[in-house]
């Protein structure tokens, strides 16, 4: 288990391969010149035996030869560039970044590109690349290691020749939540490989007791790129590592071994949610299906969508825990039931609108969301001004623009960076009653003590709750 922990950090930089820089298959897929120096014959030897034996440890014959070799920093620095050239989804990769940024996961204008690059040349470890089907492993890895590289590295090798793992989690484009979830099975499985072949046959990772993902976890401080990231990083980083492989032995221990696992290729977890949860996945509870609001006719044309897509329960776990306490974070975030987002960026300004409706398990859990997330907009914002709190509606306005949150039934709706006019108009569009009355100057004779417009015979209606408020 320690040659494990003290491998980790290098098997997980590779991910950032497929988190930010991967390659469209349009192009000819960057692939590595031939090696500088001529690869060791002990090397070779080493990596065709390991490959034998994943091959009758996950139950999956070897199909074809590999392509294999040891290669420099330089060497892989290079490629690594070159993936990120051919990336002809910038727009998205800007969608995203942008995207952290509105939610507070991100500084503004954080350098990402930059870092990626960074935290993969000082980490990576081994890689296998699908698209040549190439498995290299950095020189730099001492001869201890090695074999638990490619025991990891090598049972992807053997999953994309039986299942043809690229194409398989790009699937679930244009998803991110159920994409994140399919990069977890595929390095979930093979962490729980490696577990198998650290074990030596004495046991398997199905015969374990229920896995602590700390334990899997090396010391972040030894890596110093990775260990400066912003949290958002590390976490999306790890989490097809740490919570996929206790999906991996869920599904291991729910069936016959890894022949049954292999199941999940036939039918993917469709949330993070499921991976987090894998008694869901094997019930079959499916996320709800969210649908924001028409905003042709309520978002004008000088706002441009940046992009339209679902966070998940991790993706909302990690916006709570950017601002609130873990255990809290934690606990509500599993109450998410589904969620949908959209991005737009003022073509002449550059500011950022954000529409968020997230579904809950419960009346009940949408009050809960209500007073955590009320807080974590205040936190966002430092410079309020208008502020209006009612039961289950919170809004203020910002220097840029206005925030409004609204809760009804078991669905909450935040809007950042628009007006209180457009949030009705798109609440209307999702067939919501009509929010609280906007209250006016208090020092004009014709409102009352409450901020509201006095109107003959009739009471100013202070915002009639819909659902519970929050304890």
């Amino acid at each position: 288990m320690d040659r494990v922990k003290r491998i980790f950090a290098g098997l997980i930089a590779a991910l950032f391969l497929s988190f930010g820089v991967a390659a469209q298959k349009a192009t000819p897929p960057a692939s590595l010149p031939p090696p500088a120096s001529a690869q060791s014959l002990e090397f070779l030897q080493a990596a065709d035996e390991v490959m034998a034996k994943m091959s009758k440890l996950v139950s999956l014959p070897i199909l074809s030869p590999l392509k294999k070799s040891m290669r420099s920093r330089e060497e892989i620095r290079a490629y690594l560039l070159q993936k990120m050239k051919e990336d002809k989804d910038a727009d998205k990769r800007y969608a995203d970044q942008k995207t952290m940024e509105k939610f507070g996961l991100l500084p503004k204008d954080y350098p990402l590109d930059q870092i990626l690059v960074k935290v993969l040349t000082e980490q990576i470890a081994g890689l296998y690349d699908p698209d040549s089907q190439e498995f290299f492993i950095a020189d730099w890895t001492t001869a201890a290691d090695q074999r638990s590289v490619m025991s990891h590295e090598l049972t992807h090798a053997l999953q994309d020749q039986h299942f043809h793992i690229d194409k398989w989690t790009d699937a679930a484009k244009p998803n991110d939540d159920a994409e994140l979830a399919r990069n977890a099975v595929i390095e979930g499985s093979a962490m729980a490989a490696m577990l198998d072949y650290e074990l030596g046959g004495k046991g398997s990772v199905r015969d374990l007791g229920e896995i602590d993902p700390a334990m899997m976890m090396g010391d972040l401080d030894a890596s110093p790129e990775l260990s400066k990231a912003p949290k958002i990083l590390q976490d999306e980083l790890m989490f097809p590592y740490v919570e996929g492989i206790t999906f991996t032995q869920r599904l291991l221990k729910a069936g016959n071994g890894w022949p049954d696992f292999y199941r999940v290729f036939d039918k993917p977890p469709a949330s993070t949610q499921q991976i987090m949860h894998p008694d869901l996945y094997l019930q079959g509870v499916m996320p709800a299906r969210v649908e924001l609001p028409g905003t042709k006719d309520v978002i004008s044309s000088d706002w441009k969508k940046l992009d339209e897509n679902n966070m998940g329960e991790f993706g909302l776990q990690e916006i709570l825990k950017q601002f609130l306490p873990k255990n809290r974070a934690v606990t509500l975030a599993s109450t998410w039931a589904g969620d949908r987002y959209a991005l737009f960026e003022n073509r002449k300004n550059k500011r950022t609108l954000l529409v968020f409706r997230v579904r809950l398990a419960s009346d009940a859990s949408a009050a809960r969301f209500f007073g955590a997330y009320s807080e974590i907009l205040e936190l966002k914002y430092g410079q309020r001004s208008n502020l209006m709190r009612r039961p289950n509606f919170f809004s203020f306005d910002t220097p840029e623009d206005g925030v409004v949150l609204r809760c009804v039934d078991s669905d909450c709706f935040v809007l950042e960076g628009g007006s209180r006019a457009m949030f009705d108009r798109l609440t209307i569009e999702m067939g919501w009653p009509a929010g609280p009355a906007v209250p006016v100057n208090a020092n004009d004779p014709h409102v009352n003590v409450t901020g509201f417009p006095i109107h003959p015979g009739v009471i100013a209606d202070a915002g009639r709750p819909t659902q519970p408020t929050a304890p």
